[in-house]
């Protein structure tokens, strides 16, 4: 509920940048650089239980790491629109971070499931 809840502050600010809103939208979600910190600490956590990457992966395996293969896509594919969206106006730098690093988690997240499902990564 929490990065649903940072998302829609996020996607608000975007699809309205008034800067006053924007102050409510963030204070509403506590959206802030922590969170980021917060994704990173759980990637950290789950790469405890799994091997180094020493190649790409496919994306793939059991239903729930398909289903994070699946956020993982949607998420990047949100973090170029903002991207380019930046380009043209102002797009507070957390925004940025904050789908990069959701994304990096959505990945370790679907590797995670498939280890614990038994099921390898399958490289490319």
């Amino acid at each position: 509920e929490t990065i649903q809840r940072d998302l829609f502050a996020i996607g608000g600010h975007l699809a309205t940048p008034d800067p006053s809103r924007v102050r409510q939208a963030l204070e509403k979600a506590e959206l802030s650089s922590g969170r980021a910190a917060e994704f990173e600490a759980a990637i950290d956590a789950a790469d405890q239980e799994l091997a180094p990457l020493t190649a790409f992966i496919l994306p793939g395996g059991s239903p729930k790491a398909a289903a994070f293969h699946l956020a993982r896509t949607v998420c990047r594919r949100a973090e170029r629109n903002v991207v380019h969206l930046a380009r043209e106006s102002e797009v507070p730098e957390l925004f940025l971070v904050y789908l990069n690093r959701l994304s990096d988690l959505l990945f370790t997240l679907a590797r995670l499931a498939n280890h614990r499902a038994g099921i390898a990564d399958s490289t490319w």
